[in-house]
This record gives C-alpha cells, sequence and structure tokens, in this order.
C-alpha cells in the first residue's frame, strides 16, 4: 500500500473517532437534558427524606451501577451528609448489620430487576430502613417497592453496539449529583463546611489556614526601634533570615519597614551604613495584615502590591508575627 493510501486511511480513521466521539458525547448530553425536563415532586421528595434523616446514607448498586453508587456516596460525604457505599452482595452476607433504623438507602438498577439488589429489599423494610430507588425502568420491582422512585430513563445507550451501560450510567451519575447539591444547598451547606471535610485539598489549605497559623511570632520576629541605626537593622535582618525588619514605636507598632531591596538602593545612594540611622532609609507606613486574616489573603496582597513580605498585627495594632511568601510555598497555601 502506498503512503498516500496510508495517509488517507489515517485521516479517515480520525474522522471516523471524532465524530462517534461527538456523537457519544452529544447523545449523553440529551439524556441529562431529557432528565432535567422530567423531574417531579418524587426528586423534592427525595431531597426533603434525606434531610430529615437521622442516621446515614447508604448508597449500593451492583456493577457499573456500584461503581456509580460510589460517586454518589462520596459526593454526599463530601457535601454535609454522612453516607457510605454498602456493596449488595456482602449485605446480604453480613454487612446489612452496617444499616440501622433511621437510615436512608439509595439503591441503584438500571433494570431495576438485579437480584442482587432485590435481595436486600426485604430485610431493609424490616429494619425501618427507608428506600430510594434510581432506575431505568418505573415498572421494576425495585422501583415498585421503594418509598420514593427516581426515574433513570434513557432512550438509547451511547454504546455502537447498544449494550455497554453509558448513557444510563452518566444520568444516574447527574441525578445524584443534583440530588447532593440540592441537599447541600437546603443544609446552607458552606465552602468553608467543604473545606472542613477536605482538609488535605488544596481548598482546605485556602479556606482553613490562617496567617496566624504560618507567621513567624515571638523572637522570631525581626524588629528594631525607630532610633535603631541602619547598621542594628542589617544584624536584625542577617539573624531573623525573613529579608527585612520592622521599624516599632515604643509600644510596638510598626511605623515603618526595612528590607533586602531597600538595602540594595541605600547601597546604590552609597548610604553610609556605620553611620545611616533606619528611619532615614526605612518605608514609613508599612503594609500589614491582621492576624485573624486567612493566609490565603496574605498572598493576595502580596500579589497585588507586589512585596514579598507582610508585618502581622492584632487588634491594638501591635506588632505580633511576620510572614513572608516563603512561608506561603511552604504551607502549599500557594
Amino acid at each position: 500500500m502506498s503512503a498516500q493510501s496510508n495517509l488517507s486511511k489515517s485521516a479517515t480513521t480520525e474522522q471516523n473517532t471524532l465524530a462517534l466521539a461527538r456523537d457519544v458525547l452529544l447523545l449523553e448530553a440529551s439524556e441529562i437534558n431529557a432528565l432535567a425536563l422530567r423531574l417531579d415532586g418524587q426528586f423534592t421528595d427525595a431531597v426533603a427524606l434525606i434531610l430529615q434523616c437521622k442516621g446515614r446514607v447508604v448508597v449500593s448498586g451492583m456493577g457499573k451501577s456500584g461503581h456509580i453508587g460510589g460517586k454518589i456516596a462520596s459526593t454526599l460525604a463530601s457535601t454535609g451528609t454522612p453516607a457510605f457505599f454498602m456493596h449488595p452482595a456482602e449485605a446480604s452476607h453480613g454487612d446489612l448489620g452496617m444499616i440501622t433504623t433511621g437510615d436512608i438507602v439509595i439503591a441503584l438498577s438500571n433494570s431495576g430487576e438485579s437480584d442482587e439488589i432485590l435481595a436486600i429489599v426485604p430485610p431493609l423494610k424490616r429494619l425501618g430502613a427507608s428506600i430510594i430507588a434510581i432506575t431505568g425502568n418505573d415498572s421494576s420491582t425495585l422501583a415498585k417497592a421503594a418509598d420514593i422512585h427516581l426515574s433513570a430513563h434513557v432512550a438509547k445507550e451511547a454504546c455502537p453496539l447498544g449494550l455497554a451501560p453509558t448513557s444510563s450510567t452518566t444520568v444516574a451519575l447527574a441525578l445524584g449529583d443534583a440530588l447532593a447539591l440540592c441537599v447541600l444547598d437546603q443544609r446552607d451547606f458552606t465552602a468553608e463546611d467543604f473545606a472542613r471535610s477536605h482538609p488535605g485539598g488544596s481548598l482546605g489549605r485556602r479556606l482553613l489556614i490562617h496567617v496566624s497559623d504560618l507567621m513567624r511570632t515571638g523572637e522570631q520576629i525581626p524588629k528594631v526601634a525607630i532610633n535603631a541605626n541602619l547598621s542594628d537593622g542589617l544584624l536584625e535582618m542577617t539573624r531573623k533570615g525573613l529579608g527585612l525588619t520592622a521599624i516599632v514605636d515604643s509600644i510596638n507598632m510598626p511605623i515603618g519597614i526595612f528590607t533586602d531591596g531597600d538595602l540594595r538602593r541605600a547601597f546604590e545612594q552609597k548610604v553610609d551604613v556605620a553611620i545611616s540611622g533606619i528611619k532615614d532609609v526605612m518605608h514609613q507606613n508599612p503594609f500589614t495584615i491582621h492576624q485573624s486574616k486567612l493566609a490565603i489573603e496574605a498572598v493576595e496582597m502580596m500579589e497585588q502590591r507586589k512585596i514579598n513580605a507582610l508585618l502581622v498585627i492584632d487588634d491594638a495594632g501591635v506588632l505580633v508575627g511576620a510572614l513572608n511568601m516563603h512561608d506561603l510555598l511552604l504551607a502549599k497555601v500557594v
């Protein structure tokens, strides 16, 4: 086969691949749109039931539905609703002991006829747990047995063979997201609440770490009095290693700052380090930040002001700490 033929075949294959990918995405999007248009009182009843729940929300599903169920449980848990995933086959062999009266079970099955799910419905009812079913078949056994049924019906799977769960799992996942986020909204769940369940993530660091958690305090704060010599300020900068020193008044309020940059400019202007006072070369009215502010606010202030460090004050305006960009980088706030 000629090189030209190979190129032509490759181009055709690429076009076919992109065409199929677009068809998959558009079909799944259209199924989600159809779902949005047919939401009804059953959905609002499900939201109300979860809000009233005194126990936990237990999500269960078999196969691909189980994978979707795991994601739904995770989303609920991270947005203020105590939730976990329970494998239906394991439930029949002892894991039902994790469920108590007052719990809600969200059971997923596209057909609504999964043996493993149906097997745990009677004992769930005996336990007094409420059941929310998510199925693609309104007439299924699971749909009829549930206290609330949410339809995840799709007209067509995106799979070219019509076999692999694709549109159906996407719709079930989107329905779970809608359920979790509507519950979140009615709980008045905030970004700070979200951060508390994600302390190791970047959002947790941005919303939970305050300036007071990172600032240098006590003897670590570089500072000299207003009547200090420039040489005293340089020694203090060297000892504390922050690239600056604060200049404070008699009650420890910052009235100036002297930085590495100021030192370079002083040398350029041939300032005599031995005889000059720090007040002659300092910057007056230095930028400060309150110790209660979020660390991310310190980052934003440094970026806006194009500076690398900040002096930290308390309610009275007294110097209580110092912070530089390196501290923020080490804490992974930036």
